[in-house]
């Protein structure tokens, strides 16, 4: 399949690193001009510069803000005004007591996961539908099904999304615009190779011991292996192209067969 983004704008956000950084290589490789963000403009650049390299002759801008916040998102429009394609990608994550998360805590986990997402699709969305295209997509989890017990203000938030995602799939429906969410399982991102060797022998292979984490500590992946971060981005690549045309409200999931469930 062939998926041509040529003439397509798309904003990824927290995309200096990890999923978000694949995402925007897999929207780049596609044609699109694609707007790298973060906080730091030192950071931007480093990710732009890196990006520039893997995906020689694609279009990309910097979008330098902190999208948690109100006056951050106003800066991210500034500089995308129209975005074509927006993936809600940003995200913190960390385990906790589940009776020690006080209320502090609690919120900014929902305004960082999902308020910053709602803020911007609510940005966004209306000049998309009155274009009649556009593409939103808010990265979820297997967490946002399978909550885990040490995580559950996590796992709240990417519930959140599945619910936000199917609303505003509603909101705009019959506009040629869709909304789906993604969700993504167990993930080979930034500091996982150090958590996963204090889990197992050290002296294992990095392909052996991630697979002898995995039947260890997440038995219900089919996948039996960690996912690559590009394996999630060419599930967003596909749900921006043309050929979605017809994938809407839905919740994909790209987890190695981690939640144990025929649906979604």
């Amino acid at each position: 399949m062939h998926i041509d983004l040529k003439g397509r704008t798309a904003l990824v956000t927290g995309s200096t690193q990890g999923i978000g950084a694949a995402i925007a290589a897999g929207l780049a490789r596609s044609g699109a001009r694609v707007a790298v963000n973060g906080r730091s403009e030192e950071r931007v650049e480093e990710s732009i510069t890196r990006l520039r390299a893997e995906v020689p002759g694609a279009e990309f801008v910097a979008a330098v803000a902190d999208v948690g916040t109100a006056e951050g998102a106003d800066r991210v429009a500034e500089a995308v005004p129209e975005p074509d394609v927006l993936v809600n990608n940003l995200g913190i994550f960390g385990s906790a007591e589940p009776l020690e998360i006080d209320d502090d805590e609690w919120r900014r986990y929902f305004e960082v996961n999902v308020l910053a997402a709602v803020r911007l699709t609510r940005m966004f969305l209306p000049s998309m539908m009155a274009r009649g295209w556009g593409r939103v997509q808010y990265i979820a989890s297997d967490s946002a099904v399978a909550i885990p017990a040490e995580m559950i203000h996590y796992g709240m938030s990417k519930t959140s999304l599945l619910a936000v995602s199917r609303g505003f799939a509603k909101a705009a429906a019959g506009t040629g615009v869709t909304v789906n969410s993604v969700l993504a399982g167990p993930t080979h991102t930034g500091g996982v190779e150090d958590f996963v060797y204090e889990l197992v022998d050290r002296s294992l292979p990095w392909d052996e011991a991630q697979r002898a984490f995995m039947r260890a500590h997440r038995p219900h992946s089919l996948l039996q292996r960690l996912i690559e971060p590009e394996e999630i981005a060419h599930m967003v690549v596909y749900l921006s192209s043309d050929q979605a045309s017809a994938t809407t409200g839905g919740a994909l999931r790209v987890d190695g067969g981690y939640v144990d469930s025929i649906l979604p």
